[in-house]
């Protein structure tokens, strides 16, 4: 854990505390609301997901913004050295380079139109970019990227729209400087 200030400059403390305290409570309150009122009963998220075209749409979205929200959070951390190790030679291996790899991931970022994420997925072994709407996530049947999450990027304009107002790239850009590598690689 870390504190809301603790990202910056690259992730301003309000926006932290904004994102955590207002919009991923709102998910976890929908997404219990949500349990409760179609009385569903999973034996845990990978079952969740798995079957979430059964589930309404308020489901789905927060069940999926609890989710994604609870990986963002892990994935970053203060003080980022980069990748190394195991986690580079997985990158060069499947991109090239560190630096083809970032180019793609943020395209896949760049290109979400409108509100969503940008993920690095495990999937049978290969290392693959996508990009997913709104709440959806790879864990999820029927999306465009499926696969085991590693990197996930938020581009949803509460996330930084207060820093970086319509700079989205900038805002990518930036956060490679968060970026939990040590957590990623051990997702691998």
């Amino acid at each position: 854990t870390y504190g809301y200030n603790a990202l910056e400059p690259y992730i301003d403390a309000m926006t932290m505390d904004i994102h955590y305290n207002k919009h991923h409570a709102a998910y976890i309150k929908n997404a219990n609301d949500a349990l409760a009122a179609e009385q569903i009963q999973v034996a845990g998220e990978q079952e969740f997901f798995a079957g979430i075209t059964k589930f309404s749409a308020k489901a789905r979205n927060n069940g999926g913004g609890v989710w994604n929200h609870n990986f963002f959070w892990q994935i970053m951390t203060p003080g980022s050295n980069g990748p190394t190790g195991k986690m580079l030679d997985a990158l060069n291996g499947s991109f090239g380079s560190l630096q083809e790899f970032k180019a793609q991931f943020a395209k896949a970022a760049m290109s979400r139109f409108g509100s969503g994420w940008a993920w690095l997925v495990l999937d049978q072994g290969k290392l693959k970019i996508g990009s997913t709407p709104n709440q959806d996530n790879p864990l999820m049947t029927g999306v465009e990227v499926t696969g085991k999450p590693v990197l996930a990027l938020d581009v949803w304009e509460h996330a930084y729209y207060l820093k970086y107002q319509n700079k989205r790239a900038e805002y990518i850009e930036n956060w490679w400087n968060v970026v939990n590598w040590e957590k990623a690689s051990g997702l691998l």
